[in-house]
């Protein structure tokens, strides 16, 4: 059996009598996460490093904002300010614009510049399964009020939140509930998180394919079947320069404009990964794939001494904006739905190595986009030579195909000219032509 989890998104029925109870939740996680914000700036100033979730659970488990949450929802929001601190420490030698992870509040001033007014946002609020009690027959959740909110701190006292989803849903097996506050339309909602099992099934074939990542073409992919396919980044990078310039000229004491655009740059994001892994898993199982090798990027922003490489200005805001990190998991786990291995091998060497004949040489790849082999006299684009080294994985010498060399009866026209399919907000990924004969 194969392990799945799924998302479905609720509207809340009795939103008018959980609204304030939700609205409370909210701004005590916003300000739980301004309590461990300045911890962690204070710990980074005094010692270079930043402390990492348990560090943060440790330091303020006392504090009283603490207990503004069920203790599981409390350790999600440290986990989360973590994580977006270890993403600024990534980023921060090649990217100057990249700061810390800001105070989650909004101040409102006067007509001479004084403060009168500060607000906490309504933060989202996970709750895991201590937490929760699930009403399955009713649709129903009872979710853990935090200490603070209690008329005594050890009471049982809960939410009682009635749901709906959308027709056909069955929400089962559930393992966590996120309340997330919509503000375009003022309220809030559930994403109801749920664990089920499904057969495991047969991969649909001995066929393999290899998937090589980068920032212009976001990812190129070669089959065994002597066919590939290119999917550029334009959408992914458009937004990239679009969504923070935009951001930049919100006025943060105004109405959230900041905020929504965030929101809305996330989803297109969480979009294009979705529809790829999609477009992917499918061409996949067409051509009977059983495997599909994606090249790992781990290490991809550092030089060989371990400091950040210098891409250039809008290189280097392309490349920390690139969660491939993200688009592997969603590919991994689509893939495995439908009986197909995925595995990351090393990309070393397979950006230089000619996969006709093997030769290795950086001269060879003379343009972006072209790759000539001068062993060979091969050329082709480069971004599917790399996915087909990856396919062939040219580091593992346990492969009988990994040597870098394509057998002689086999033709190389299907690496000159791939297959390009580009992302179109209304329908997903589509062919070129399609998306371009769509256009007004």
């Amino acid at each position: 059996m194969l392990e799945v989890h799924r998302t479905h998104r609720a509207k809340i029925r009795n939103h008018s009598q959980v609204v304030d109870s939700l609205d409370r939740h909210g701004w005590s996680a916003s300000k739980l996460w301004n309590v461990a914000n300045y911890h962690s700036r204070a710990v980074w100033e005094d010692t270079g490093e930043i402390p990492d979730h348990g560090d943060l659970k440790d330091e303020v488990k006392t504090h009283p904002k603490y207990k503004g949450l069920h203790s599981q929802s409390s350790q999600r929001v440290l986990e989360e300010l973590a994580e977006a601190f270890n993403s600024w420490y990534g980023k921060r030698k090649s990217d100057s614009r990249a700061n810390p992870p800001g105070y989650r509040k909004r101040n409102y001033y006067d007509d001479d510049g004084n403060r009168v007014h500060e607000e906490h946002p309504r933060s989202t609020v996970t709750w895991k399964q201590n937490g929760i009690r699930h009403d399955t027959k009713n649709n129903r959740v009872r979710l853990s009020k935090g200490a603070n909110h209690k008329e005594h701190p050890k009471a049982w006292e809960y939410i009682l939140v009635e749901y709906e989803t959308r027709p056909g849903v069955t929400v089962e097996n559930l393992q966590q509930v996120r309340a997330v506050y919509d503000k375009a339309k003022g309220r809030w909602e559930l994403h109801l998180v749920c664990k089920g099992e499904i057969e495991t099934p047969v991969a649909p074939g001995n066929e393999s394919a290899g998937i090589d990542l980068s920032i212009c073409n976001f990812a190129a992919v070669a089959y065994s079947t002597q066919e590939a396919d290119l999917y550029p980044g334009n959408r992914l990078k458009q937004d990239g320069y679009y969504f923070p310039k935009e951001i930049a000229k919100c006025d943060d004491s105004g109405g959230g404009e900041a905020t929504r655009l965030h929101h809305k740059w996330s989803e297109r994001r969480t979009h294009f990964f979705h529809s790829l892994a999609k477009h992917i898993v499918e061409r996949s199982v067409e051509k009977g794939v059983g495997r599909i090798n994606v090249g790992k990027l781990a290490g991809v922003r550092e030089d060989e001494n371990g400091e950040s490489k210098n891409w250039g200005k809008h290189g280097n805001l392309d490349l920390h904006r690139w969660a491939f990190d993200r688009f592997t998991s969603i590919l991994t786990y689509k893939a495995k739905a439908e009986g197909i291995e995925v595995g990351d091998v090393s990309e070393r060497d397979t950006s230089k190595t000619c996969c006709v004949c093997g030769r290795e040489a950086d001269s060879q790849r003379v343009e972006r986009g072209l790759y000539v082999c001068e062993e060979c006299d091969a050329a082709f684009n480069a971004d599917v030579n790399g996915a087909e080294n990856i396919r062939l994985d040219l580091n593992d010498e346990s492969n009988s195909e990994s040597s870098g060399q394509l057998s002689e009866d086999r033709s190389t026209g299907w690496l000159a000219q791939p297959a390009v399919y580009l992302h179109d907000l209304s329908s997903g990924v589509q062919p070129q032509a399609q998306v371009v004969d769509c256009k007004p």
